[in-house]
């Protein structure tokens, strides 16, 4: 895998909306909130943008000002604006020999999920699940220091969460292989398209955010009658924030985790909490990561 370099104070992280459109803050707010932790700024073009009421420009600007980022020597890092929708408009657009030969830090969740998912199977680049631009006025402590530690650690980090939450256990037993995964909605997309997610041997995380418990139920389902929990040699299961019953009769979510836990018998935690929460822990996909459910413990290794 690609591993891009360390991210320091003073390096230029560059801002694009490969999504949905700017919300809440002002591009000058967010400009000088990440400038205000002593990095440099340049933004892209399609913040700037609004299209169809939802989009940051058309897929052609927002795909271009992507490997724009990329190609610019100027740039060190790159974050997304906000998740939204849009990104599995642009995955046909991209030149992705840009983004592999020039491997750099590139961070967003959510919707960005198609991007880190591509960038995995066709540039074998190490890309981060964490933190993005538009709540840089929100962020907290915990969370940037999640994310920095993640980019910049050595040879190997333990995943930790935040203090009062615990990491927890569905199913005992201990599995290795590369991480990759992100939002359940956009992974359940990649399905059937050149840029499916690939699960062989790797460890599986899922996250997700607002969707009802029997709509969580279908799009698990869908991973399941595609071999991917089959395939991959763990399970994460992430933050699902405000996922909810829509009558009183339905199950709790934990029961859904259970059942996938039970029915594939591989290694599985939950209650991580990366995804749509506060505090965030980031997770760097495409790194080989070693998961103990005995001990409920998470090592990512560079090695």
């Amino acid at each position: 895998m690609n591993i891009p370099k360390n991210l320091k104070k003073g390096d230029t992280i560059g801002i694009i909306a490969p999504s949905g459109d700017l919300r809440e803050y002002t591009i000058n707010e967010i400009k000088l909130g990440i400038e205000s932790y002593g990095y440099k700024v340049k933004i892209g073009k399609s913040c700037y943008l609004t299209y169809r009421g939802y989009l940051a420009g058309n897929d052609e600007i927002r795909a271009s000002d992507l490997e724009n980022m990329f190609l610019d020597t100027d740039i060190d890092a790159i974050m997304c604006l906000r998740g939204g929708y849009g990104t599995s408009r642009i995955l046909n657009l991209i030149n992705y020999d840009i983004i592999k030969n020039n491997p750099k830090v590139f961070i967003g969740f959510s919707d960005i999920t198609a991007l880190h998912i591509a960038f995995n199977k066709k540039c074998d680049l190490v890309t981060y699940h964490g933190i993005m631009a538009n709540t840089v006025n929100k962020w907290d402590d915990f969370s940037y220091k999640s994310l920095i530690e993640c980019i910049n650690f050595k040879d190997e980090l333990i995943l930790k969460n935040p203090c009062k939450d615990s990491i927890k256990s569905l199913y005992k037993g201990k599995a290795s292989g590369d991480i990759i995964g992100g939002n359940l909605s956009m992974i359940a997309c990649s399905l059937g398209t050149e840029y499916e997610i690939d699960t062989m041997g790797k460890i599986l995380f899922i996250e997700e955010v607002g969707e009802y418990i029997y709509r969580v139920d279908r799009l698990l389902n869908h991973l399941s009658l595609a071999k991917k929990f089959d395939d991959c040699n763990g399970i994460i299961f992430g933050d699902f924030n405000d996922c909810r019953k829509s009558t009183k009769q339905d199950c709790d979510l934990i029961d859904l985790l259970v059942e996938i836990a039970n029915r594939y018998k591989k290694p599985t935690l939950y209650n991580i909490k990366s995804g749509h929460c506060k505090p965030m822990v980031t997770i760097p996909f495409g790194i080989k990561c070693k998961i103990d459910a005995d001990e409920c413990s998470i090592i990512f290794n560079k090695k």
